[in-house]
């Protein structure tokens, strides 16, 4: 599949039948039904089947420094609605004044964190959060997200109140679906992938959203979770 004409598309520069992303073969209700059971079915035996892993990364994250295990965050969901975000907690827990003391202190990291809201070297990860980060650990509570129906497997990247503004008139877009654990941003190289094609990458998918789609992007992050790129 060729992401760069799925970009084009999804900017508008592209001939629509070029798109290898076809309509889907079910109606929309169809659609929504079929992803929905497959985001349980597959959740809940993951969690599972990865439930004495997941113990043993959250008793190291607490043997760390003695802090929470989870970390949840506010984030915009589906219809603009907020919901709690679950993660292994893979910083200090002095992270906010670790952060602000950075970017008052360091100009190329506040210029960093002000376009993407991301660090590559980021002072409050623990040693442990690295690995996890680029392992894609940290992610697997949000499995508990997605049976709740707050999130999907397969979506946008969950953002913050603070990315809005970066979405423009695209927020109505990416706010029609449920974010998702995985998605075209994280297949197509995660933190390497500028912010504009992420929204881009967003916009599309909700435009396109099928259950081919979604099966396809669920079955790449397998190789681009291996393969690490951009993640930090």
């Amino acid at each position: 599949m060729k992401y760069e004409t799925h970009l084009a598309v999804a900017y508008g520069n592209g001939p629509r039948e070029e798109s290898p992303v076809r309509k889907p073969a079910l109606s929309g209700g169809g659609s929504f039904l079929m992803i929905r059971i497959l985001d349980v079915v597959i959740s809940t035996l993951a969690l599972i089947a990865l439930l004495p892993a997941l113990v043993i990364v959250g008793i190291i994250v607490k043997l760390q420094d003695k802090g929470p295990i989870l970390y949840s965050h506010a984030r915009i969901g589906q219809n603009a609605t907020e919901f709690r975000c679950l993660k292994f907690r893979s910083m200090y827990q002095r992270s906010d004044e670790l952060l602000t003391q950075l970017l008052r202190t360091n100009p190329e990291a506040y210029a960093e964190w002000q376009a993407d809201h991301k660090l590559r070297n980021d002072p409050r990860v623990t040693p442990f959060g690295k690995f996890m980060r680029k392992s894609s650990l940290d992610e697997f509570p949000q499995l508990i997200n997605v049976i709740k129906g707050q999130m999907s497997l397969v979506g946008p990247r969950p953002i913050i109140q603070a990315e809005i503004s970066k979405y423009g008139r695209s927020f109505h877009q990416y706010t029609s679906v449920l974010p998702g654990i995985t998605g075209l941003w994280q297949v197509m190289g995660r933190n390497d992938v500028s912010y504009r094609r992420r929204v881009a990458m967003d916009r599309l998918f909700a435009r396109r959203k099928s259950v081919g789609l979604y099966l396809f992007i669920l079955f790449a992050t397998i190789p681009a979770v291996l393969a690490q790129k951009g993640s930090y």
